[in-house]
C-alpha cells in the first residue's frame, strides 16, 4: 500500500512538498478546478473553448469560481499557456477578477515560501498583467507582494523578487503612469519599502539594483511628497540611513532646509516627526512568516521557555551579516504593532521587553547597535501623550529596568544613548526632543509602568559619569520618593504588575530555562507580593458573573439557547447535561463551524472557575479520581474518547477543543489528566497527539512542553502524578531532551523526588535512555544545585551502565560543577575500573585544588589495584607512542577527548604523594614499573627532571633485574639513581615537604631534587 501514495505526492506542481507532507488543501482544490477547465476545453478550438467556459460560468457562482481558479492555476503552472489562459480569464470572469485577487493574496500570505520556482515566477508575471489591465484591487496585491521582500536578505530569490516588483512599478511610469500615481497608499508603501531595502543593497554587484531603487524613491518623493507624508516619523529615520548617497543627500537637504521645494503644504521636518507612523508601514517590513513567529512568541510562549523559539528565529532570519539591519524592523514592529492585551500583560507570557533585550544582544556591529537603539527610542523623541500610545514607549523603559540586575551594561548603554540623543538627533530641534523624552518619562510614571525612576537613574551599578549626566538631564526624576510607607507599598504592587516574573530576569537575554533564585529570602518576598496581588483579584472574579454577551451574537439560536441555559445553572449535574446537549449540537451535520470561535469564548468564560484550584484530589482513590473528571468541560473529552478517529464528528470536536485551547491554555493539561485518571479513557492517551496536531501549534512536542509547563506552574502534585504516563506514552518527545526533566526537578520537593525514584525502581517510569542520557546530563550542568542533585538521583535509580555517561567527565570543571563531580565520585567508587573509565578519569586537567582524579585512583588502588595497574600501563604505553609534538601540558582543558602523557604522569605523581604515608603497594606492581621504564627510555630530559620521583621507581626496578643494590652508590651526581628503592617510601616529613614543593613549582625542579637527594640517603640507610 505504501508505494502508491509515494508516486502520487510528487505530482503537485504548485507547492514544494516531501513524501511525509500531507496533501495541501488549497493545492488540492486548485488542481480540481484545473481538472474541470480541462474537461470543458479538451479537444476544442480556442473559440469553442471560450464559449464552453463562458456557458459554464453562467450557470452559477460555484461554476464561475471553479473556472476562474482553474485558469488562474494554469497560468501559474503552465507558462506556455499562460497568455491564452489569462486572456480567457479576462473574458469569462464576471466579478472584476475579485476571485483571482483574493486567491493571489491568500497564496502570497500563506503559501509563498512553499511555491515552486515556476509558479513563483508566473505569479509575478500575473501581477504584472493585472497591473497592465488596470484591474481594480491590483494595488493591494502589489502591497502584499512587497511584504514578501525580506529585509536583511540578499539571497538570489529575494533580490529577484525586489527587482521584479520594482520593474512593475517603473514600467507603469511609461505605460500607464496614472495607475501607480492614483493609489496614495501604494506610493507610500513602496517608498517605505525601497528606502529600507537600499541599505541592504550596497555591495558592488548590487549597485545597479540600488540605483533603480534610489531613482524610484527620489521621483516619488519629489513628485508625490504629500502621499509619502502619510508614512510619518519613520520616513525621516529611513531617509537618515540613506542620506549619504549623493542623490538622496539633495532630497535630505531639501527636507531639512527647503521643505517648500518638496510640497507647498509641507511646513518642515517637525511636521513629519510629530506624526506617528501607522502600523501598516511598520508591519510591511516583516514577511508573513516572520510576523507569525513573532506574534506566536508574544502571545503563546511562556517566559523562560523562549530559548528554542529565539534560536530558531535567529537561525532562520538573523544569522547572516546583512541581517543586522533587520533588527531595527523587528524592534519597530514590536514597539508599534505588538500591543498585548491586559490579560496577556498580567500573565507569564514572554514580555516584549525580553525579546527586544535579546535582539539588542545579537547586534554584532556598532552601526547595527546604534540603529537598534534609535528604533527603540524613536517614539520617545517627539512623544505627545494626546496622540501617541504608552505601549510604544513602554518596552524601552522596561528593558532598562529589568536589565539593571542581570545585564547592567545594557541598561547603561541605553541610558547613555537616551541622554546623548537629545542634543545630537537634530540640534535645531533639541528643545523639542528634550520635551518629548520628558513627556515620555512623565507618562511612564503617570501610567505606573514604573512607580518612580530614581532607582534606575541613580543606581550604584551605573558609573559616576553616567549618573551625573542623568542628574543633569533629568533632575526631576532622580530624587527618591518622599512618602516612604505608602509609595513603597504602591511601588511593589506596580512593579509586580509590570512583570510578575521579575525574579526570572537573570535569564531574559541568554534564554536559559527558568531557574530558582539563589536568594531564598527573595523567593519568599516574591511569594508575599504574589499573594498580595492576586488575592483581591481572585475575590473580584468570584463575585462577578461571567459576561458572555460579546460572543452570543456569533451563535445561532439553538446554540445560543443552550449556552444561556448553561450560564444560568450552577448545579454541576445540570451543567453536564446541558454541556452534552451542546456537544450533540456540535456533532450535527449542519453545524456551522464559523461559530466555533464564539462558542469557545463563551465556554472559556463560563468554565473559568473549573480551571482554578487543584485538579488532583487530596486523597487519590478510584472514586475520588472519577469524581474529579465529572466537570462539564470533561464532557468534550469523554465524547472524543468514545469516538472512532475516522468519525466525521471526531475532527469537529478536536477543532472545537483547539479553539477552546486558544482561549484557555490550561485545557491541555486538563485533557492529559482526564486521559490518565478516567477509566473510560484507559489506553487512550495517544488521543492527546491528535489534539496537539489540531491546535494552532500543530506540533506534539511544543504542545506537550507548553502544557506541562502550565501544569508545573499551577499544580506540582498533578505534574508528578502525570509524569509516569507522559514519559511512557510519549518517549520520543520526553526522552530526547532535558526540557521536561528540568520542569520537574525545578519544583519537586524531597518527598516527591523519592516517589519518582520508587516509580523508576518499580519499572513504572523511564526518564533516561542510553542514546540521550549523556546529552541530558550535560544540559543539567547549568541547572540549580538541588535540580542537579535530583537529576543524578533519578539517573542512579535507573539501571544504565555508568560507562554510558562517563564521557561527561570531559565537560566537568571542579569549581563550576561540584554537584555532578560529587555524584560521579560516589558512583565510580562502587564500580570496577574499566579501560574507558580510567582513560576519562586521567584525562581531567591537573589542578592543585581538584582532588577528583587522585581520590578515585587512590580508592581503586585499595580495591582493584591489579586491574587499575594494567589499565594505567596501557594508557602510558599508548600515549608514549604518540608523536611528541601533538602533546602539550594540560592540553585536555581545551580539547575534550585528548589525553596526554604529561597528564597521566602528573596524576600518577599526585597519586604517589597521596600514598606516601600508607602501606599501599600499588607502585611496586610490575605493570606500573614496566610502563614507567618504557616511558623513561623515550622521554626528554625536561620530563625526566619533572617526574624524577616517578622514574626513580622504574630505575630501582631495572637495577633489581640486572645489578645488585650496592651499585647505586657508584651513580654520578647528575643521575637520579641515588633515590629511594622499590620498597614503600619511609615516613619522612622532609621527604613529604620536598615532594609538595616539587609538585607546586614545576618551573624550578632543581631545588626539590637536591632536597630529595638528602632524604634518599636516609632512606637508603633504613633499607
Amino acid at each position: 500500500m505504501e508505494p502508491a501514495p509515494a508516486k502520487t505526492k510528487p505530482q503537485g506542481r504548485l507547492l514544494v512538498s516531501t513524501l511525509l507532507d500531507a496533501k495541501d488543501e488549497l493545492e488540492e482544490r486548485l488542481e480540481r478546478c484545473v481538472g474541470i477547465v480541462q474537461v470543458l476545453t479538451n479537444g476544442l478550438s480556442e473559440r469553442e473553448a471560450n464559449d464552453a467556459l463562458t456557458a459554464n460560468v453562467c450557470k452559477g457562482q460555484q461554476q464561475h469560481e471553479e473556472v476562474c481558479l482553474g485558469l488562474f492555476t494554469l497560468v501559474l503552472t503552465e507558462p506556455a499557456q499562460a497568455q491564452r489562459c489569462y486572456r480567457d480569464l479576462a473574458l469569462v470572469n464576471r466579478d472584476g477578477m475579485n476571485v483571482v485577487l483574493v486567491k493571489i493574496n491568500q497564496v502570497l500570505m500563506e503559501k509563498f515560501l512553499k511555491l515552486q520556482d515556476v509558479p513563483r515566477t508566473q505569479l509575478v508575471w500575473l501581477v504584472r498583467e493585472l497591473v497592465k489591465s488596470s484591474v481594480v484591487g491590483a494595488d493591494g496585491v502589489i502591497m502584499t507582494l512587497l511584504k514578501q521582500v525580506a529585509g536583511g536578505d540578499i539571497s538570489t530569490k529575494n533580490l529577484w523578487l525586489a527587482e521584479s516588483v520594482l520593474d512593475i512599478l517603473l514600467d507603469q511610469k511609461t505605460v500607464s503612469r496614472e495607475w501607480v500615481l492614483k493609489s496614495g497608499m501604494l506610493i507610500a508603501m513602496s517608498v517605505y519599502t525601497f528606502l529600507r531595502l537600499i541599505v541592504d543593497h550596497g555591495a558592488p554587484n548590487l549597485l545597479t539594483l540600488r540605483q533603480k531603487e534610489v531613482d524610484y524613491c527620489i521621483s516619488m518623493l519629489r513628485e508625490k511628497f504629500m502621499e509619502c507624508l502619510i508614512i510619518g516619523r519613520d520616513l525621516v529615520r529611513l531617509l537618515q540611513n540613506v542620506a549619504r548617497i549623493p542623490e538622496m543627500e539633495l532630497v535630505w537637504r531639501d527636507l531639512l532646509h527647503s521643505p517648500q521645494v518638496l510640497s507647498p503644504q509641507f511646513t518642515g521636518v517637525l511636521q513629519l516627526l510629530t506624526a506617528r507612523t501607522s502600523r501598516k508601514f511598520l508591519a510591511c517590513r516583516l514577511t508573513p512568516d516572520m510576523e507569525t513567529k513573532l506574534l506566536f512568541m508574544t502571545s503563546r510562549v511562556r517566559f523562560g521557555q523562549q530559548k528554542r523559539y529565539q534560536d530558531w528565529f535567529q537561525r532562520q532570519y538573523l544569522s547572516t551579516a546583512e541581517s543586522q539591519s533587520l533588527r531595527c524592523d523587528l524592534i519597530r514592529y514590536i514597539c508599534g504593532v505588538v500591543h498585548p492585551s491586559n490579560e496577556v500583560l498580567s500573565s507569564d507570557i514572554l514580555p516584549r521587553w525580553a525579546i527586544i533585550g535579546w535582539l539588542l544582544t545579537t547586534c554584532t556591529s556598532n552601526v547595527a547597535a546604534s540603529n537598534a537603539k534609535l528604533a527603540l527610542f524613536y517614539d520617545w523623541l517627539f512623544f505627545n501623550p494626546e496622540k501617541d500610545s504608552i505601549m510604544n514607549i513602554e518596552p524601552a523603559i522596561l528593558v532598562m529596568h529589568h536589565s539593571m540586575k542581570p545585564h547592567p551594561a545594557i541598561t547603561a548603554t541605553l541610558l547613555d544613548f537616551m541622554c546623548r540623543i537629545i542634543p545630537h538627533f537634530f540640534p535645531p530641534l533639541e528643545s523639542q526632543v528634550r520635551q518629548g523624552v520628558f513627556n515620555s518619562l512623565t507618562f511612564i510614571m503617570e501610567k505606573r509602568v514604573l512607580a518612580h525612576l530614581a532607582p534606575l537613574f541613580d543606581n550604584p551599578k551605573l558609573d559616576r559619569e553616567l549618573r551625573s549626566m542623568l542628574r543633569e538631564r533629568f533632575p526631576e526624576f532622580c530624587s527618591p520618593p518622599s512618602p516612604p510607607t505608602e509609595v513603597k507599598m504602591e511601588e511593589s504592587v506596580s512593579m509586580e504588575m509590570d512583570n510578575h516574573v521579575e525574579d526570572k530576569e537573570d535569564g531574559c537575554y541568554d534564554n536559559t530555562e527558568a531557574a530558582f533564585s539563589d536568594d531564598e529570602e527573595e523567593i519568599n518576598n516574591k511569594g508575599k507580593k504574589r499573594e498580595f496581588r492576586f488575592h483581591p483579584i481572585k475575590e473580584a472574579i468570584m463575585e462577578e458573573p461571567a459576561d458572555i454577551t460579546p460572543w452570543l451574537d456569533q451563535l445561532d439560536d439553538p446554540m445560543k439557547e443552550k449556552v444561556q441555559q448553561l450560564q444560568k445553572t450552577s448545579d454541576p449535574e445540570t451543567q453536564c447535561e446541558v454541556m452534552q446537549e451542546i456537544v450533540d449540537l456540535i456533532l450535527e451535520e449542519d453545524f456551522d463551524t464559523e461559530q466555533m470561535s464564539g462558542l469557545a469564548s463563551c465556554l472559556s468564560e463560563l468554565f473559568k472557575d473549573h480551571f482554578r484550584g487543584d485538579v488532583l484530589p487530596e486523597e487519590i482513590t478510584e472514586e475520588s479520581l472519577e469524581d474529579s473528571v465529572c466537570k462539564p468541560v470533561c464532557l468534550v473529552f469523554r465524547n472524543l474518547v468514545t469516538m472512532q478517529e475516522d468519525n466525521s464528528g471526531f475532527s469537529v470536536l478536536l477543532d472545537m477543543l483547539a479553539e477552546l485551547y486558544q482561549k484557555q491554555p490550561k485545557i491541555g493539561y486538563h485533557l492529559l489528566y482526564y486521559l490518565k485518571a478516567s477509566k473510560a479513557a484507559n489506553g487512550k492517551m495517544m488521543l492527546y497527539e491528535s489534539f496537539a496536531q489540531a491546535t494552532a501549534l500543530g506540533d506534539l512536542h511544543t504542545c506537550l512542553m507548553m502544557d506541562m509547563k502550565a501544569c508545573q506552574e499551577d499544580d506540582v502534585r498533578l505534574l508528578c502524578y502525570l509524569t509516569p504516563s507522559i514519559y511512557s506514552e510519549f518517549p520520543d518527545e520526553t526522552l530526547r531532551s532535558g526540557e521536561l526533566l528540568n520542569m520537574i526537578v525545578a519544583v519537586i520537593d524531597s518527598t516527591q523526588l523519592q516517589e519518582l525514584m520508587c516509580h523508576v525502581m518499580m519499572g513504572n517510569l523511564v526518564m533516561f535512555r542510553k542514546d540521550s542520557v549523556l546529552n541530558i546530563l550535560i544540559q543539567s550542568l547549568d541547572w540549580e544545585t538541588f535540580e542537579q542533585y535530583s537529576t543524578w538521583q533519578l539517573f542512579l535509580a535507573h539501571s544504565i551502565p555508568l560507562e554510558t555517561i562517563i564521557p561527561i567527565l570531559q565537560h566537568l570543571k571542579y569549581k563550576e560543577h561540584p554537584e555532578a563531580l560529587s555524584c560521579l565520585l560516589l558512583q565510580l567508587r562502587r564500580e570496577k575500573p574499566s579501560e574507558e573509565m580510567v582513560k576519562m578519569v586521567l584525562s581531567r586537567p591537573c589542578h592543585p585544588e581538584d582532588q577528583f582524579t587522585t581520590s578515585i585512583l587512590r580508592h581503586w588502588t585499595s580495591k582493584h589495584d591489579d586491574t587499575l595497574g594494567e589499565h594505567i600501563k596501557a594508557q602510558l604505553i599508548k600515549n608514549n607512542n604518540q608523536p611528541r609534538k601533538r602533546q602539550s601540558l594540560r592540553s585536555s582543558s581545551s580539547k575534550l577527548a585528548q589525553l596526554t602523557l604529561e597528564q597521566i604522569l602528573e596524576h600518577l605523581d599526585n597519586l604517589r604523594l597521596s600514598l606516601i604515608n600508607t602501606k599501599n603497594n600499588f607502585f611496586t606492581q610490575t605493570p606500573i614499573l614496566q610502563a614507567l621504564q618504557h616511558v623513561q627510555a623515550s622521554c626528554d630530559e625536561a620530563h625526566k627532571m619533572r617526574f624524577s620521583d616517578l622514574f626513580s621507581l622504574a630505575e630501582e626496578y631495572e637495577d633489581s633485574q640486572s645489578k645488585p643494590p650496592k651499585s647505586r652508590r657508584k651513580a654520578p651526581a647528575s643521575s637520579p639513581r641515588s633515590r629511594k628503592g622499590v620498597a614503600p617510601p619511609t615516613n619522612n616529613e622532609e621527604e613529604s615537604a620536598s615532594s609538595s614543593a616539587s609538585e607546586e613549582e614545576d618551573s624550578k625542579p632543581k631545588a626539590p631534587k637536591r632536597k630529595r637527594k638528602g632524604s634518599s640517603a636516609v632512606g637508603s640507610d633504613s633499607d
